[in-house]
């Protein structure tokens, strides 16, 4: 890996973390304390001054409600919102599901 490839990682990282913090509405202090890091730690990451191990990685996805894959899927710009959407679905009974893929379907054609 190239040194620019790192530094690239590194601004991806950082502006996710960012973004899906500010998506659940918290701040970096009060997200920091509840994964158990001192208050300005999640701040030192969005600034790039400090990289999470693997494990306070996992609790960050944790405290997000995301999987650690969703934090890299790019083309998920609501990880949180979508897992909760699908946990909900799953309780749902065939016709319902029908009735929703319906309203979903008739959503994208607006957006289109």
């Amino acid at each position: 890996m190239k040194a620019g490839d790192q530094k690239m990682y590194d601004n991806f990282f950082s502006e996710r973390l960012a973004d899906l913090r500010m998506k659940k509405g918290v701040s970096a202090r009060d997200m920091s304390l509840s994964i158990g890091q001192s208050e300005n730690y999640i701040n030192k990451i969005e600034l790039k001054k400090a990289f999470p191990s693997m494990t306070v990685f996992f609790y960050i996805c944790e405290y997000l409600g995301i999987s650690p894959k969703d934090f890299f899927d790019v083309e998920n710009e609501y990880p949180g919102q979508i897992a909760e959407l699908i946990q909900n679905l799953k309780k749902l009974d065939e016709q319902s599901l029908v009735h929703i893929s319906a309203i979903v379907k008739g959503l994208i054609g607006k957006s289109n």
